[in-house]
């Protein structure tokens, strides 16, 4: 039998009442105040060690993909094409599964199990599916249909420059079915996390690239670079598939009743809450997925294969930033539990401490991007169709990219003690909108004299801007972090970064095989690292990932037998990274 957290005590039995959940299905399904919701640091950790051993499986599968397309595409018109056409999933994503979803119907489901669990006549539960998924499958079913046939407008607003604008508009519309698709994935994974089951949305992109990969080796030959766009449409359907089972079994599922809970009031209170919420939130999410818009709409004039050097650039890159934010996602559920409990000060030493460390993760994954760039290249891409030539132009991009990837992190990293609060919050939307701005204006310059280099200098210094915009309003916030102190000790790891990048590089400049370069680049910058923790005075205090990972609140520790009502409240982690869209990583 699965073992379950301590129950609070027992309330007074009610004549009928149905016998308590055991075994697997009360691990899966909490009881009483915390039905749906993420419970004890077990619970938490268990959840979170799923969730990030799923991401680092849609990881790797997202690797394995991009190089088969390397191997077979290249990095030439193509590629560009289809790169052209990705922006839909890219965007589809952020607003259908991550962002905008999530926070209109965890929520929604997990009102309706309160009134469940309340005893209420009816199963809101259903009711609320009833209600809600047939419009959802008309409304974006009709966007679909309307993005399909309008996709020769797109492309041309999107890259005025490509040589071969009929393949991108041909990509564009088998990439455009995920707009349907994407929303039954993000509505089905709202709707399992807030019933507690997280094991299938993880498992989502695993799916996907399955799907893309599975399409790419079965109609390479006869449509090209076109099977990668099927493959989106197909990886969308896979998506659906993997989750819906459990969510059709949770619907089925006959009511227990437990102990009875104040049934929230039946108004619209709720829902004007979840839309003052996720205007911000949807304004913040096209400002940072606008960067790539801004990169490709740049890029498009560009001699052919340029889009692709910055994706595959961007892709290697942007791991280091994945695996930090994996960090921040294990705790910002307790985060936003320590504000919901008006504990500000536990939530700061969790977001400082978070924020150090995911500072020290992506720095180190930096300096080894940098510093072995052309080696990293050659050994993930450097076959079939993508040339040394390739291999060159997309290093160099590379290490222009990896600049900006502080920035990226602490954006991703920040952003979540905004949106913890329990109100709207348009500040980090200003800020995204201010780099991405800054993005544009440097941008323009930076293609016209350096190509896609500059191109990828300008977004660097736009997030960069961003991040610091977030980390000077931090102070003001809900979750007042010392602004001052988390600086320098960002600059001290900074500074260590840029010795460790220039001992990783000199290192590994006589080694002839690509595996052991990058393999002794690594084990130096991390010796850079480890010996700058241990002996620089006043280093800052870099925690143990175990300790950070697994610690609670000292309000969770005093509260663990009987929650409150806001600390059961469910609260929706963001995905990690992405795979859909290119600049969050492989997923």
């Amino acid at each position: 039998m699965a073992r379950r957290p301590v129950p609070p005590p027992p309330a007074p039995a009610r004549p009928g009442a149905a016998a308590p959940a055991s075994g697997r299905r009360a691990h899966a399904r909490p009881r009483a105040a915390r039905e749906g919701a993420p419970g004890g640091g077990g619970f938490l950790a268990k959840a979170a060690a799923v969730t990030a051993g799923l991401t680092a499986a849609g990881a790797v599968l997202g690797l394995v993909r991009d190089q088969i397309m390397a191997g077979y595409f290249g990095a030439g018109a193509g590629t560009d094409a289809f790169l052209v056409a990705w922006t839909v999933p890219e965007f589809a994503s952020t607003l259908l599964i991550e962002d905008a979803m999530a926070l209109i119907l965890v929520p929604a489901f997990s009102r309706a199990l309160a009134r469940r669990s309340a005893g209420l006549p009816g199963d809101p539960v259903r009711d609320l599916v009833r209600g809600t998924l047939p419009r959802l499958v008309l409304t974006l079913g009709v966007v679909a249909v309307v993005l399909i046939l309008a996709a020769p407008l797109l492309v041309a607003a999107l890259a005025p420059g490509l040589p071969d604008p009929s393949l991108a508009v041909d990509c564009t519309r088998l990439t455009g079915t995920c707009v349907l698709s994407f929303s039954l994935v993000g509505y089905c994974s709202a709707a399992l996390r807030a019933h507690g089951r997280f094991l299938p949305p993880a498992a989502i992109y695993v799916a996907y690239n399955v799907g893309i990969i599975g399409t790419i080796l079965v109609l390479r030959e006869p449509f090209g670079v076109r099977s990668a766009a099927a493959g989106v449409a197909v990886g969308g359907v896979l998506m659906v598939l993997v989750q819906a089972p459990s969510l059709l079994r949770e619907l089925k599922a006959p009511r227990r009743r437990g102990p009875a809970a104040p049934a929230p009031a039946s108004t619209g209170e709720g829902r004007v809450l979840a839309l003052g919420l996720i205007a911000p939130v949807v304004a913040f999410s096209l400002c940072r997925q606008s960067q790539t818009l801004i990169e490709r709409f740049l890029a498009s004039p560009l001699p052919a294969g340029a889009i692709s050097h910055l994706n595959y650039a961007q892709k290697v890159a942007q791991m280091p930033m994945i695996l930090s934010l994996m960090l921040c996602t294990v705790s910002f559920p307790v985060v936003a539990r320590a504000l919901a409990a008006g504990d500000p000060e536990a939530a700061r030493r969790r977001v400082e401490r978070d924020l150090l460390l995911a500072a020290l993760v992506v720095l180190v994954g930096t300096s080894t991007v940098i510093a072995a760039a052309p080696r990293i290249v050659e050994l993930l891409f450097e076959r079939g169709e993508f040339t040394g030539a390739d291999t060159t132009a997309t290093a160099a991009v590379m290490r222009v990219y990896a600049l900006g990837l502080l920035g990226q992190t602490m954006v991703g990293a920040l952003v979540r003690c905004y949106f913890s609060a329990a109100r709207p919050l348009w500040y980090p939307a200003a800020a995204m909108a201010a780099g991405l701005a800054t993005t544009a204006a440097a941008g323009v310059p930076g293609a016209h004299y350096w190509g896609a280099v500059g191109i990828a200098a300008a977004n660097a210094l736009g997030i960069t801007l961003s991040a610091v915009l977030l980390l000077r309003g931090a102070h003001r916030q809900a979750v007042p972090v010392h602004v001052d102190r988390l600086g320098e000790g960002l600059l001290r790891l900074a500074t260590a970064g840029a010795w460790a990048t220039g001992a990783g590089w000199l290192c590994q400049l006589a080694i002839g095989s690509a595996v052991l370069a990058v393999a002794v680049a690594g084990l130096v910058v991390v010796g850079v690292f480890v010996l700058f923790i241990a002996c620089v005075a006043k280093a800052p205090d870099i925690p143990p990932l175990p300790r950070s990972a697994f610690r609670r609140t000292p309000h969770a520790r005093r509260h663990r037998a009987e929650p409150s009502a806001a600390e059961a409240a469910p609260v929706e982690a963001a995905p990690v990274g992405g795979d859909v869209p290119l600049d969050h990583g492989h997923r």
